[in-house]
C-alpha cells in the first residue's frame, strides 16, 4: 500500500482549473426549467458563481449530452440554499448506451436550514465511468 499525506483544501478555496473539461466544446446540455437570471450555463462555467435555479417546482433534470465518449475521474458538485427550508436530494448517473439506459453513480440526500448558511459540496471519484 502507498500513502501520501496532503494539505486539506479549504472549503472556501478558489477552484482549480486544471483538468476540468472544456463543456462549451465537449458536450450539449439540456435542462427542465430554469429562470431567467440563473441559466443552467452558470452553473457549468468555471468562474462564474451565479448558479442554477429551476424556474418550476419539483424534480428537475440537467443532462450533459457528450459529442464524444470521456473518461471523467472527477465530478464536482456544489449546492447552496440560504432561503428556506428544504431537503435536497440528487442522482448522479451516466449511461453506456447513448441515453436507452443508465447507471446510478451516487444518490445523496440532506437537508437544509434558512437559520445558517448552506452549502453542501459533494466531490466523488468516479471509478464507473469508462
Amino acid at each position: 500500500m502507498r500513502k501520501r499525506l496532503i494539505t486539506p483544501i479549504p472549503q472556501d478555496a478558489p477552484p482549480r482549473d486544471e483538468g476540468w473539461l472544456d463543456l462549451d466544446g465537449a458536450a450539449v446540455v439540456e435542462v427542465t426549467s430554469e429562470e431567467k437570471d440563473y441559466p443552467v450555463e452558470s452553473a457549468l462555467v468555471s468562474g462564474e458563481m451565479r448558479g442554477w435555479r429551476a424556474a418550476d417546482p419539483g424534480t428537475q433534470t440537467i443532462r450533459l449530452i457528450f459529442h464524444q465518449p470521456q473518461k471523467l475521474r472527477r465530478i464536482s458538485l456544489a449546492f447552496e440554499e440560504n432561503e428556506i427550508k428544504r431537503t435536497q436530494e440528487f442522482v448522479l448517473r451516466w449511461s453506456p448506451d447513448g441515453g436507452r439506459s443508465f447507471r446510478e453513480i451516487v444518490r445523496q440526500q440532506w437537508n437544509f436550514s434558512p437559520k445558517s448558511k448552506n452549502i453542501k459540496l459533494n466531490s466523488r471519484m468516479s471509478r464507473c465511468l469508462n
